[in-house]
């Protein structure tokens, strides 16, 4: 009976907050008043709040009541998929907001594309939205011949990855590097956040068919929005490490 009364529960506030009823920073209504609203103890209560803390839909803490939570966009990285078909994917509705779009020396990133420091690349600089909502910095460098392509399409209005994929230039091999950095001046102003908020960096490296580095990028995405996850084939023999599927 206890465990059919949690269900109900939880099943209750997730029609709350699906139906906007509690918004993300609203606090849940107390155990107490939970347990007189469905006429029951605070254990089968505090089941409720806890599997819908498990979800992400509410987190709490010691001395405050529960509260909503803006629910994280997932994003794969054991597969590479545009971020614009993610965000539909996910239901929403992807933007760009191109601020740079330049020939320049490659210098620091010659190593990231294999190239010397005096050689030319082609610099993009894109704000990623979801739904409006500034979502993802990308810093993003190309070889010269690839990159050179991007000069003839609207960046606002294209994936980029889609877009040379269908001029001859697919991704055929990338490796992805995940840490956190402080959001910098660019950061905080193109992402709406204080300078030094945690973000998400994914480093990406593209090849093409023969293996050839094209296209060295930095996504910076907020902690906040989106979280990465990883899919695993299993166990290894050893007991310790899990492969990737499709690593």
């Amino acid at each position: 009976m206890a465990e059919a009364v949690y269900t109900q529960i939880a099943e209750d506030l997730r029609a709350m907050i699906a139906a906007g009823e509690l918004r993300p920073g609203d606090d849940v209504p107390t155990e107490a008043e939970l347990a007189e609203r469905w006429h029951t103890s605070r254990g089968p209560v505090r089941n409720a709040l806890a599997a819908l803390r498990g979800e992400g839909l509410i987190e709490t803490g010691r001395g405050r009541p529960a509260r909503v939570v803006a629910r994280k966009a997932s994003q794969a990285v054991d597969v590479s998929v545009p971020f614009t078909r993610w965000a539909r994917e996910l239901g929403v509705t992807p933007g760009a907001r191109t601020q740079e779009l330049s020939l320049r020396r490659a210098g620091d990133l010659a190593p990231a594309l294999g190239v010397d420091r005096e050689d030319t690349i082609v610099s993009v600089v894109r704000l990623r939205l979801l739904d409006g909502r500034p979502t993802m910095l990308e810093r993003l460098a190309y070889t010269e011949e690839v990159g050179r392509q991007l000069f003839d399409v609207d960046l606002d209005a294209v994936s980029i990855t889609e877009y040379l994929g269908s001029v001859g230039h697919p991704i055929v091999t990338l490796q992805h590097v995940i840490d956190a950095v402080a959001a910098d001046e660019q950061d905080a102003s193109l992402l709406r956040v204080p300078r030094g908020t945690p973000i998400l960096r994914l480093t990406r490296t593209s090849r093409d068919a023969d293996g050839r580095i094209f296209e060295a990028s930095e996504d910076r995405y907020l902690s906040e929005v989106v979280r990465f996850t990883v899919a695993a084939s299993g166990i290894s023999t050893d007991g310790h490490f899990m492969r990737a599927v499709g690593a």
